[in-house]
This record gives structure tokens, sequence and C-alpha cells, in this order.
């Protein structure tokens, strides 16, 4: 490897280039840094290492980093600290490495807490460090899967009910008090801060060095993880050095009951305030406290346990107050001395149905830190040995699918969600942005589950079967049939959008039209329909899917009406996936008529209720058909409008995004880039110049293009066939063309589908760049600060798909396993593991050539060739 070097000794940097071409930089860090990036920028290396150094910080956009981390991320190439010898090993810990430098309070702060967050799919905690207080400046939370509790708010003389995610009572609070100074990051002098995440054994790290007011200085090192194998669990490693001082130390634990919602700047002047304190208790080195959420009265047990092989824990002092317990211990500390505190936690949660485990601070035990994390590590180790995605030729791309992959377990994993009644919510288990909800983002993480997890993707959706009657009841309140499930499900799985939204500048309350989604419904369809396909679970679609199946399809075939003037079967009153159009602009009543996607999804439904009815066997059918109310009549009627429903198409192909689309105004693109650059939520921009997105052609993200990421060309060419409806042959590129000429990308999801639609028409370069934009857009929080709300678990997950079916070619829709390989010119190779049909592949794809082995006997096709698999022996095909 033609690696370069940067040998570092006081000002004077020397950088050694492979061709043995040397430049010499003098002056301070940051003027080097600056000389530094044009000598790289003109010579080629693939790799190198820093020496004279541990390790040197220079400012940048994105906040401190470490040079050898600018070097890497800027040139995609592994560069180090150390020698020539240590730089093979040192490169391959990279990818599995997030590291944070300095503090940034704020927003930006917010966003890397968020990314930093280490979890197990039961509890996420948030990446902040022990002593972090709710604040502006940073926010220390805990988070368990499906803790909701509604609260009122008054807003402009009405009361506004909001269901949110709640932020849990903080155990995790361990701080110092020299001379009277608490220790907290946001109030003292930062003189070094550093945070890592172990992306490999969700291991979070953090070193500082705090300087209090009268000079002293103390180096505090902590260590965290949410357990992978006992999830009610989480321990944390607390170590501290006084620096440049001897003398009187008082180190506190705490249970802090007092918490409230502080997450999304939105909400803040609403109702934050979810939880009442029903115990606090403490016994020796442990304690308690039992908390209960307000409305929804589910239960909080969280206790602790406090551990130390140097300090002497039999003196410390307890203060059990109402919201709190705090457990104190006061040391004479010696300079250069270091003392560490351990503290475990376990936590639990119950509905108001269940009854709570007592929990006796006397029985309470753990295991210590070291033995605990080497078990969670290893169930780390079996989750990346399921789902890891490898890459070569790319080293950024590693890294983000490895922080994607650990950031989705992290959410919902095999362990965390055994038995647990929770779905994904939008931002994972990471922040409160959408409160919590859960969305139609299920259909691009699910998939996820279904191909490495497909007991946890049961479980995923087992959350909405569970949530089958409250949909119906929905339905009913509209005079409809069927389920017709929410666009924001929370804990009951009534709808938790709102019904009216306050315009801040007017100050007039108007109707809220994200409601009308209502193809979040045909999501929870084809999402049960792709587990069954691909796991064969005839058991689950007995019991569940078939009867979800049709109770959606009674609910579309109740909406549908004959519509006269068209001659078709039409819906009205609905919003497609492009949330920048809720109503036409000539009306004043909301929701779009024949929304395309919407209606082509439908007709797949339809479809698939008589495929089912031919699949299943006849008794099962009717049993279900008896239970769900959806006689032969009501089948009969959906095959009809299945072949009647309306689109609208014009002379060239193009499918308008609903009908009289082709009516609205179209936008200077051109304009309103050079004035405002960034231009991707077109919607606010129209509103601040007294205009409505509802009257241009300009969508948020894909809508009419999303049912090509959903289906092969060749599926919704049957779609349209059963319609009656005609198009050109390149239809599709035409209407790649004409919509991506009037997508914002308010949606980091509308580049996922777009780089899918890219790279279907051959428009590799375009496929690439949208899919690159999307892997890093957490990362770089490209949407302005919204990753500080929490991940976006939807676009990671997909990240996580679009290798395998879009470069890797894996189409898992058809009855047998199909690869169509399509490597971007950036990878040399992918490989990755999946499980179809009870079947597990591993799979190797490069340029030429694709390797697999399956557990089983099993016909696959490889560009349309059949390939005979034996079971357990590797075959490789050309390509």
């Amino acid at each position: 490897m033609q690696l370069a070097s940067i040998a570092i000794h006081e000002n004077q940097w020397t950088v050694t280039f492979p061709n043995d071409t040397t430049v010499t930089l003098t002056g301070s860090i940051q003027e080097n840094f600056k000389n530094l990036q044009p000598v790289l920028a003109q010579h080629s290396f693939e790799g190198g290492y820093i020496t004279g150094t541990d390790e040197i910080l220079v400012d940048t956009p994105f906040g401190l980093m470490s040079l050898a981390q600018w070097i890497t991320e800027n040139y995609n190439v592994p560069f180090v600290y150390g020698t020539e010898e240590s730089f093979a090993e040192k490169a391959q810990a990279l990818v599995w490495s997030l590291d944070y430098y300095g503090y940034r309070p704020g927003k930006d702060e917010y966003s890397v807490e968020s990314l930093l967050t280490v979890g197990n799919g039961f509890m996420g905690l948030r990446g902040t460090t022990p002593e972090m207080e709710i604040a502006d400046e940073n926010y220390p939370a805990t988070y368990l899967a499906s803790l909701y509790n509604a609260a009122t708010s008054r807003v402009s003389g009405r009361d506004i009910v909001n269901e949110d995610f709640v932020n849990a009572p903080n155990l995790q609070k361990i701080y110092l008090v020299i001379d009277g100074q608490a220790i907290h990051i946001a109030n003292n002098q930062l003189l070094a801060f550093k945070r890592h995440l172990d992306l490999k054994t969700g291991l979070f790290s953090s070193e500082a060095i705090v300087a209090l007011d009268n000079g002293k200085q103390v180096h505090i090192q902590t260590k965290k993880f949410a357990s992978m194998e006992n999830v009610h669990e989480y321990q944390i490693d607390y170590r501290f050095t006084p620096l440049n001082f001897s003398g009187e130390v008082t180190l506190v634990s705490e249970a802090d009951g007092t918490v409230y919602n502080y997450n999304v700047a939105r909400y803040r002047s609403l109702n934050s305030q979810h939880l009442d304190i029903v115990k606090t208790q403490a016994l020796d080195n442990k304690a308690l406290l039992i908390a209960q959420t307000k409305q929804s009265k589910i239960t909080i047990v969280q206790a602790s346990q406090l551990s130390s092989e140097q300090l002497d824990l039999t003196r410390l002092e307890q203060a059990v107050e109402d919201e709190k317990v705090s457990q104190s211990l006061t040391i004479q500390a010696v300079q250069g001395e270091s003392y560490t505190l351990t503290k475990a936690v376990y936590v639990d949660q119950y509905r108001v149905e269940e009854t709570p485990k007592v929990c006796e601070l006397a029985n309470l035990s753990f295991a210590t830190f070291e033995a605990a994390f080497e078990q969670s590590k290893a169930q780390w180790q079996k989750l990346w040995d399921t789902a890891a995605i490898e890459v070569s030729g790319d080293l950024m791309s590693q890294k983000m699918l490895n922080l994607h992959t650990f950031h989705i377990l992290a959410s919902a994993s095999p362990n965390g969600n055994k038995n647990l009644d929770a779905s994904v919510t939008a931002r994972g288990l990471h922040g409160e942005a959408y409160r919590g909800h859960i969305f139609w983002d299920e259909l691009f993480i699910l998939p996820f589950y279904i191909v490495h997890f497909p007991e946890t993707a049961r479980e995923l959706l087992m959350y909405r079967y569970r949530r089958l009657a409250a949909a119906k009841k929905d339905a009913q309140k509209l005079g409809l049939k069927g389920a017709m499930f929410p666009w924001q499900a929370g804990l009951y799985g009534d709808e938790q959008s709102q019904e009216l939204h306050l315009n801040p500048i007017s100050g007039e309350w108007k109707e809220d039209h994200s409601r009308r989604q209502r193809h979040v419904s045909l999501a929870i369809a084809y999402n049960v329909w792709q587990y069954f396909n691909n796991t064969q679970d005839l058991d689950f679609m007995e019991k569940y899917g078939l009867e979800l199946m049709l109770e959606i399809a009674h609910f579309w075939e109740s909406l549908a009406f004959f519509d006269e003037s068209l001659q078709r079967y039409s819906i009205e009153g609905v919003m497609g996936p492009d949330e920048f159009h809720e109503a036409y602009p000539w009306s004043d009543k909301g929701g779009l008529k024949n929304n395309a996607y919407t209606n082509m999804m439908v007709v797949w439904l339809f479809e698939q209720i008589n495929q089912l009815q031919k699949q299943l066997p006849a008794d099962v059918f009717a049993k279900v058909q008896t239970k769900t109310g959806v006689n032969d009549e009501q089948i009969a009627h959906m095959a009809e409008i299945r072949h009647q429903l309306a689109l609208e198409i014009d002379q060239d192909g193009i499918i308008a995004q609903y009908q009289d689309y082709f009516k609205l105004e179209e936008v200077d693109w051109e304009h309103y880039r050079e004035k405002y650059g960034n231009i991707y939520r077109m919607d606010r921009i129209l509103n601040a110049e007294g205009k409505s997105a509802d009257s241009y052609k300009v969508a948020k993200q894909a809508d009419s293009l999303m049912i090509y990421y959903n289906f092969s060309k060749e599926t919704v060419d049957g779609i349209l066939k059963d319609l009656n409806y005609q198009v050109p042959a390149d239809y599709v590129k035409r209407n790649l063309d004409y919509y991506l000429a009037r997508t914002s990308h308010g949606s980091t999801l509308s580049r996922i589908v777009h780089a899918q639609l890219g790279a279907m028409i051959g428009e590799n370069d375009l496929a690439w760049k949208l899919y690159k934009e999307a892997l890093n857009s957490d990362y770089r929080d490209i949407q302005g600060g919204t990753t500080a709300e929490g991940i976006h678990a939807g676009v990671m997950a997909a990240t996580l798909f679009i290798p395998l079916t879009t470069f890797a070619g894996v189409d898992i829709r058809r009855p047998e396993l199909h690869f169509e390989p399509n490597l971007p010119a950036a990878w040399d190779s992918i490989r990755f593991n999946l499980t179809i049909r009870k079947v597990d592949y591993q799979v190797f794809v490069d340029k030429n050539q694709i390797s697999l082995q399956a557990s089983q006997d099993v016909v696959v096709y490889v560009k349309n060739q059949k390939v005979q698999l034996t079971a357990n022996q590797l075959q490789t095909i050309q390509y």
C-alpha cells in the first residue's frame, strides 16, 4: 500500500509521500493545517500515518476534528496515528469508530448526542456524559420502546392534546462537587473533550479535562453501554483524576425523577411534564426510583447499584427526596491518583394492565462492568455476523454502513424486541422528533429485519396487528369499512396527527391534512406480504397477516366510488407520500383525488387478495373471511375496482401525481436556487413569499415514482395493464426525468427512492450520487440540524437495503431469489448474509462474478440464468 506520512515536531510538520516527495510546513497548528490541504490535494496516496504526537486537533466546518480523522474522511483513505508497522491494525478500526472532539452546545451538540446513542431495542441512552443535565446546551435522555403519554397544552385559546415519547427518569447521572462547585459540562471550562463510540461493541467512552473557576483541573473518563445480553440493564464506569491539586472531592450519583421532555425546540412551549414519581428509596449502595406516566399509567421501575474497588461505599450519604435519590461520597483526593465508580442500572416498564414486579433492593445484583460488557459484546458480535455488510474500495461507505446498522439494531433487535409490543419510531430510540411516533417509515425499515432477523420482523408486524381494532374504529368514524391505520401511531394505535394546525404568522387555526396520508395502511399490507413471501410463515398469515390484509383491502374497497365523469372508480380525499401537496389550490377541502401511488398500490393489494385466495388453504381463507366480514361479493368488487381505478396519464406517458396535477404552475427553480441556495424545503420558501406549494409542480419527495421502489418495472407494467392503460416503452425514464426535475428532496428518503430508480434505467452515476447523499445524511446532518432530534431510522434502514437490492441486485419479491448485480464504480466488492424462506445465504459480489453459498439445496437466478445451489457448497458464477 502506498502510504504517506506526517512527522510532527513542535510547530514543524514534515509530509512525505510514496514517491519520496517531502514538504515541510512551519507555523501554528491551524496555519499548518491550512497549508497542508493543497499539498495533499496534489499527491496520490492510499493511506498514511502521523508520528510525533498522540493526537492533534484542527478546526473544520464540522467542528474540531483529529487531523488523522479529517484526512481519512476527506480523502476516503485510512490515516492513523502511529507507525508504518502499526498502520494495518489501526486502519481496520477506523470503520468501527465514531469520534467527536470539543463541545458545540446547542443543536450541533444535540446532533452529536443522537449519533452517539447506545441502545438495544428496548432502551436507548443518548450520547451524553453522566454530568450533563437537561439544558439548551445538551440533552441527556433515557428512552424506552413504546413509552408514551398524552398531555394537554393550552395553545392560543385551544386545548391541544399530544401523545409524546417520554424521556424516562435519569439514573445515568454522576458528577463531582469541588469547593462547592458542581461540575457540569455546560457550566465549566472544558480544556479537552472527546467522545468515542465503538460501533462493533456498543461501548461509548468519553474523556474530559475540566477547569473550575479557581483554576483546579480534573480529568474525567467514562464508559457506558446498554447491554445487548440483558436488555434491561446498562452500566457506567466513571473515573476521575485531580490533575493539579489534592483535596476534598465529593462524588455524587443520582436517580433523578425531575426530568421532562426538551429535545425538540418547537415543542418546548407545550406541556412537557409526563411523570409522577411513585417511590424513591436508598439502601446502602443501591437506589430505587419508580415513576408512572400521568395519563397512560405506564410504570417505570429503575434501580441502581454502585460499586468500587478503591472507594469505601459504606460511607455513602443518602438523600432520599420525593422525586430524587442522591448518594454522595466525600474523599480526600490526591493529585494524580485516579478514582473509579461503577454504576449498574436495571430498567423495566409495565403497561397499566400489567402488574409491576417487586424490585427488592436487598436482592439487586449485577455482574461486574467488565463481565457484563463482555456478555453484551458477544451478543453484538452475533448480530454483526448476521447483518453486517462489507464493501471494499470505499472506506467511508463502510463506516456509514456500520453506523447505520448499529443504530437500526439499537432501535430494534432480536434481543430487545422479543415479546415487546413496539415498532421502530421514525427517529429510533434517539430523540423526540415526531413525538416518537411510528409512520409509514416501516416500509423502509422492515425489509432489513425480514432478510436478516425474520423473527424480529414478525414482532414488529405484531405491533400493527395489536392495533387493528383501533384502525377499524377510526375507519368507522368516517363511515368506512375495514381498517384505516393512522398516519402517526403510538401507544394505542389511534390517530395521533393533529386535527388542527396553528399558523404562527397569521394566528389562524386550519385543518391539518397530514392524517390524509392513508397510504400508510398500504405500507403495512406491503410489509405483511413481504414478510410472508420471504419467510413462508403460514402460522403468522393464518392468525394475523391475512386478517390485516383483508381489513386494509376492505377499507380501500369501501373508499373507492364509481366516478360517472371518468367512467372509472376514483379515490379522493387522500394525500400521497409528497407532503408538499395537501389540497387543491382552488378548493377549501383537504385531500387529493386519484393519487397515482395510492391507486396503484390499491390495485396491487387487490391483486394480492386474489392470489392469496388461491395460494392459502380454502378453509383458512374462509375462516378469516368470516372473522373480518369480507365476503365473496366484496372480493369480487375489489376485482372490479382493480381493473377500473383511475389514473391521469398524459400523451407522453407521464403519470400525474394526482388528478389535475398538470394544471399546477411550474416553479422557477433557477431563481430559487440562486436566491436561497438550499431549497430542500420549498414549501417553507414559498410560504415565506405568501405562496403555497399546493399551487406548484414541486415535490418534497418521490410520489408517483415511489411505486418503483416497492415493485419491479414488470410488476408496475402489470398494474397498468390491469387498469388497461397504454404507456410508451420508455415511460419509466420519462417519468423519472419529469419528476426529478420537480423534486426538492425535502425528505432524505427521496434520495433513496430516486437512487433505485436511477439504477433501474441505467443512470448509475445519478443513482450513486443520491445514494451517497442519503448514506451521509445523518452523519453530516444535511437537513440543518434535524439529527439533533434523533436519527432518521427509515433512511438508515433503506441505505442498508439498497446495497443488497440495487447494487448486488437481490430481488426478494419473486418466488425464487434473483440476482442482477450492478455494483457502483466506487465499490470493488460487497459481502453480506441473508435469510430467505428459511435458507441462509452467504453472498459475495465483485465486478465480474458472484459467489453464493446456501444452507440448503435451492434454485436461484443470476442475470435470469437458473443456478442450482448445493447445500453448504460455495458456487461462483460469472456475469
